[in-house]
């Protein structure tokens, strides 16, 4: 069973919202259904078995009862009782609604779609809805440069080789990602486009010289990696799937005991670093030759400012 938290809390739910329509199951048919062993059937449930509502008194738990090979489940009428939901409860029900009808194997047309589609209905046109982003102290003044075609000489720190110099700048878009706000301008000592995040830009001055903005549409991603950037090979332990969320993996493979091989391109050492060193023991990088001691290295270095 190694898969991490989440991914078998997820499994976990739409064995549930499944079992709550059918009433009882084979534990064969269920294993079938969502990609499990019979006896990770029984061990999942026998979690959920502890599950329920306050005192968690017996009679507030979920009744579920595995013998001979068939599952039989209650999983009570207090569950079953309508809501009421405040909007936010209500949109972060529908997201984890869907994230759980994705799991292989969940019911499609089964009780928890139809409630999603109720909720949905209720919520309404979810497209309207708006998220503000917080703006760095310095937004309003990358955005006017790039509006006005003035060139900036900004104080920058860069995660990816953590140190702050300073750069002259063309803005050319303000956009956001992943709700950050970044600014995609031609660098002067890079010779080409970079993005930066703005909450890293510490200074922003104009130079007094003038700038062409591009036509087109801003960027939609930060980081588009081209040939030149060199790419790692890293394992990662049990549970630290989540790191490479947002991460432009270019392969991936699951090793021994829930380990994972990928080879991610590398904007920079003390980028790599810092990933290897929030995956914790167990992460190694593997290739190229020249980053093979980056973690063990970094893991050095944080442990002797300690001492």
């Amino acid at each position: 069973m190694n898969q991490p938290a989440d991914v078998r809390l997820r499994r976990l739910l739409a064995i549930l919202a499944w079992l709550s329509r059918r009433g009882s199951a084979p534990t064969a048919e269920i294993a079938a259904r969502f990609g499990m062993s019979e006896d990770e059937v029984v061990s999942e449930l026998e979690l959920a078995a502890c599950c329920g509502l306050p005192p968690y008194t017996p009679d507030q738990l979920m009744e579920l009862i595995v013998d001979d090979g068939q599952v039989e489940a209650n999983l009570g009428p207090a569950l079953a009782r309508p809501r009421r939901l405040t909007p936010d409860e209500g949109f972060t029900l529908a997201a984890s609604a869907r994230a759980i009808l994705a799991v292989p194997g969940a019911d499609p047309d089964g009780v928890l779609a139809g409630a999603l589609a109720k909720l949905e209905a209720a919520l309404g046109d979810q497209r309207q809805v708006a998220v503000d982003l917080d703006e760095p102290p310095l937004l309003a003044t990358v955005r006017q440069a790039a509006d006005d075609g003035a060139q900036l000489r900004i104080g920058y720190y860069s995660a990816s080789r953590d140190e702050t110099g300073q750069r002259d700048v063309d803005p050319h878009h303000v956009f956001s990602d992943s709700g950050r706000w970044y600014l995609s301008a031609f660098c002067h000592q890079a010779g080409q486009v970079r993005h930066f995040r703005v909450d890293r830009i510490e200074s922003a001055l104009p130079t007094g010289a003038h700038s062409i903005r591009p036509g087109g549409d801003p960027p939609t991603t930060v980081f588009d990696p081209g040939p030149e950037v060199p790419v790692a090979t890293v394992v990662l332990p049990a549970g630290a799937a989540w790191l490479l969320e947002g991460l432009p993996v270019v392969s991936r493979e699951d090793g021994p005991e829930g380990t994972i091989r990928v080879r991610v391109p590398v904007g920079g050492q003390a980028w790599l670093a810092r990933l290897v060193l929030r995956a914790g023991p167990g992460a190694r990088v593997e290739g190229p030759p020249e980053l093979v001691g980056l973690g063990a290295a970094a893991a050095g270095a944080v442990l002797a400012r300690y001492r």
